[in-house]
C-alpha cells in the first residue's frame, strides 16, 4: 500500500467544539488535506512541542520518549494506516517493530522525534479533501471576522450544481475553516457512508 508523507498544517478549536481540536495534515507533494479530530490533551502536547515550549515536568509523550530512549528504541516514522467506522488507526515504527497507536499520540511523538508522518493512500482517498484554490492560499485557521468581510466584498459567483459528495466535501472545508469541528466530524462520517455505498 502506498504511503503519502504529510506535514502538520494547523491545529485549532472553537468554544462550541466541546473540547475537541482539529489537526489538519497536508500532503507534502500535493494539495490534499486530512482533518483528524483529537482530544485537548493531545492537542496541547503537540502544540507545546511545535512551539518549542518545555513544561517544567515531562508530559506523558515526553515521558514515553524518555522511556523509549532509555531502552534504546528509536522512532523512525509514524503511519496513519486505516480508517474504520470513522476512527483513524496509526502505527509507530520503532526500529524494526510496529506498535499500534492512536494518531494523536503517534503525531505527538513524531513532533518530539522530528520523525516523518505518513498516511495510507486509501485513508487519504477516503477522508482527505482538496481545498478551494482560494482557501489553499489562506492559513488553516483564518480570522473569522476577516473572512466574513472578504465574503461581503466578493461579487456573487455563479452557482454550479454539485453532486451530493462534492456538496459534503465543500461543507467539510467550510466547517473546518469556521472551526466547527463537531459539525466537521459528522460531515466526514456522512462522506464515508456515501463513499461506502458508491463503492
Amino acid at each position: 500500500m502506498e504511503r503519502i508523507q504529510v506535514d502538520i498544517l494547523g491545529l485549532s478549536t472553537s468554544p462550541s467544539s466541546g473540547g475537541a481540536y482539529a489537526l489538519i495534515l497536508k500532503e507534502v507533494n500535493g494539495l490534499r488535506r486530512l482533518p483528524i479530530i483529537i482530544g485537548a490533551f493531545e492537542a496541547q502536547s503537540i502544540a507545546l512541542e511545535m512551539e518549542g515550549i518545555k513544561p517544567p515536568r515531562p508530559l506523558t509523550h515526553d515521558l514515553l520518549k524518555n522511556v523509549m530512549e532509555s531502552l534504546g528504541a528509536s522512532l523512525s516514522d509514524v503511519y496513519i494506516s486505516e480508517l474504520k467506522d470513522g476512527t483513524f488507526y496509526a502505527k509507530l515504527n520503532l526500529d524494526s517493530q510496529e506498535v499500534d497507536s492512536r494518531p494523536s499520540d503517534a503525531i505527538a511523538l513524531a513532533v518530539r522525534y522530528g520523525a516523518p508522518i505518513y498516511v495510507a493512500d486509501k485513508v487519504m482517498d477516503e477522508a482527505g479533501f482538496v481545498p478551494d484554490s482560494e482557501d489553499a492560499e489562506k492559513p488553516a485557521t483564518p480570522n473569522l471576522a476577516e473572512s466574513e468581510q472578504e465574503q461581503a466584498q466578493e461579487p456573487e459567483k455563479p452557482k454550479i450544481r454539485l453532486s451530493r459528495l462534492e456538496q459534503l466535501q465543500q461543507q467539510l472545508v467550510e466547517a473546518v475553516a469556521k472551526e466547527e469541528y463537531e459539525k466537521a466530524a459528522k460531515i466526514r462520517d456522512e462522506i464515508l457512508k456515501l463513499q461506502a455505498r458508491n463503492s
